[in-house]
């Protein structure tokens, strides 16, 4: 017995369903941890959001001479301006696992958030000089690229495994309340602040020092990942803070299961590379076969994510009227569907389901807006619809609500959650780098050739290589993907041990049986030490 819970303690699957959580875990410890670190997700959202708005004020435009400028030097700049956070969160996400293996994950979440309010305030006392308006984006960037590493890893650390699929996507959440409080403070700010003086941009801008401050005052009240501890050897250390997260005392049974499996994972990680340092991790990553699958499932699902179309879709949504910025109501549609995934799907039908709901409706609706755009070509502002084309049309517009909500159900959330969540401790850190630096690389790549593919494929062209993505990308994560929900972060090791070609379909399966062959004989060899009633009771009722 163990935990509080008032049921046997299964010390192979701590809590795989909710019921076998002991009830102290969902504590406001747990919660406070997911808050603090989940907001870190508003950092992409708030940039993304207010970037078009900066651009579109008249004090911005006439204090870098942008309104000088002819239509193509415009372009070139906007763009140029927009990927310099991109490009600084290649090199964030790269510095994220030296940090946060090095000085611990509140250090460096501290760190990044004194960054990425460096690079703001450089950005905000530009002056009128272009130099250093990409300088402060970029240092900005290198704040921001380390939050979609340090803090989906904090979370999957810090969360019993029964809640961890809901833990972890708040971060991706996080990413659409960030974009809708950028674009309804750049509303508010056209509404009612002179776009002619300074404060119409700096006001909305001043969203990104008001979240890193939060962020950083936060991580003063919380606990270091206990993983990371017992990564460098603070046992004491590491099991007073889980039993702080977990809300248990510190020689409770199910404490006790929880170190020990962390220990012995990290034990064997260790043999394994023979202590070889850095050169040993690298070994680890792509010399062992399970391991190197797992970096491959993480730049898989970024690659399919990224050339999905979902973020290029959102040209097509219809501005608020007499307005150049862009609805925040798409924005909406994909935070609700996010807190839908957290919520009712990524811990109750698993991953692997989740994720193809996701895809389907985001393959569904790239491919009626193709087949749209391939009947009614060359649309633009005079376009007279025809009574059909116009319910078409409409349908249409339906569908990008329909394809941000899949988005949001799908690779969004499953781009945190198992780029978290699959790694080895050992090699978890520098693994979710590697594959967030990849993130950044597509996505700044998709940013800057989506403009041309309009053009050389034409839109209809451009969304029927979406729909194409969206599909083979559907096809590659439902044979190639395990499913991960319910199982402890030690535990995934189970699920990449049989040939590459079996492991998306047959690995949890397989992790199951050998978890049940396991926690029999581990029971009978207690109760055959024991000798007690009430322990043989425990087996029975284990193996029934």
């Amino acid at each position: 017995m163990g935990g509080g819970g008032g049921k046997p303690l299964n010390i192979f699957r701590l809590g795989s369903s909710m019921a076998d959580e002991p009830r102290e875990v969902l504590n406001w410890r747990l919660w406070f941890a997911v808050v603090s670190f989940g907001i870190m997700g508003a950092a992409r959202g708030v940039d993304e959001g207010l970037i078009s708005g900066t651009f579109n004020t008249d004090d911005f435009q006439r204090l870098l001479g942008f309104d000088k400028l002819d239509e193509d030097q415009y372009a070139n700049v906007k763009g140029n301006v927009s990927a310099m956070v991109q490009i600084g969160s290649v090199g964030g996400a790269l510095l994220a696992f030296i940090l946060a293996d090095r000085i611990g994950r509140l250090w460096a979440t501290r760190q990044l958030c004194l960054v990425w309010i460096f690079g703001i305030v450089i950005f905000l006392t530009n002056n009128g000089r272009l130099g250093q308006v990409y300088a402060g984006r970029f240092i900005a960037g290198l704040g921001i690229g380390q939050t979609t590493v340090i803090a989906p890893v904090y979370l999957s650390e810090i969360s019993p495994k029964a809640v961890r699929g809901l833990c972890t996507c708040v971060f991706s959440g996080s990413v659409y309340i960030g974009i809708m409080l950028a674009y309804f403070s750049t509303w508010g700010s056209s509404l009612h602040i002179d776009q002619n003086k300074s404060s119409s941009w700096m006001v909305p801008t001043s969203l990104h020092l008001m979240f890193a401050g939060l962020i950083f005052i936060l991580s003063w009240f919380n606990n270091e990942s206990p993983r990371f501890l017992i990564k460098k050897g603070k046992i004491d250390h590491a099991i007073a803070n889980l039993a702080k997260i977990r809300g248990l005392s510190p020689d409770d049974e199910y404490i006790t299961a929880e170190i020990n499996g962390i220990k012995h994972q990290l034990d064997e990680e260790q043999e394994a590379t023979m202590g070889q340092g850095f050169l040993g991790i690298i070994r680890e990553m792509f010399c062992m076969p399970n391991n190197f699958y797992r970096i491959y499932l993480g730049l898989g699902v970024q690659l399919f994510g990224q050339w999905s179309g979902a973020q290029s879709i959102t040209m097509y949504v219809p501005p608020p009227r007499n307005s150049s910025r862009p609805t925040p109501a798409c924005g909406v549609v994909k935070f609700v569907a996010s807190i839908i995934c957290a919520l009712f799907l990524v811990d109750v039908i698993g991953r692997k389901r989740s994720l193809s709901v996701g895809i389907a409706l985001q393959a569904i609706s790239m491919c009626y807006i193709a087949a749209f755009l391939t009947a009614v070509p060359n649309i633009d502002d005079n376009t007279v619809f025809t009574p059909s084309q116009k319910h078409a049309s409409t349908g249409g517009i339906v569908m990008i609500y329909i394809s941000g909500a899949g988005w949001a159900l799908g690779f969004n959330s499953m781009q945190y959650l198992l780029n978290a969540e699959i790694y080895p401790l050992r090699i978890r850190a520098v693994s979710s780098s590697l594959v967030m630096c990849f993130h950044f690389v597509n996505q700044y790549g998709n940013s800057r050739a989506v403009p041309n593919m309009l053009l050389s494929l034409s839109p209809r062209g451009t969304f029927w290589f979406f729909t194409t993505i969206t599909i083979l990308g559907g096809i590659w994560a439902w044979f190639f993907i395990p499913e991960t929900s319910g199982r402890s972060l030690e535990g995934m090791d189970a699920l990449f041990r049989l040939p590459w070609y079996k492991i998306g379909r047959y690995g949890q399966r397989e992790a199951d049986a050998s978890d049940q062959l396991a926690r029999e004989r581990v029971l009978e060899e207690k109760a055959a030490v024991g000798g007690s009633a009430a322990q043989v009771e425990v087996v029975q009722h284990e193996k029934v």
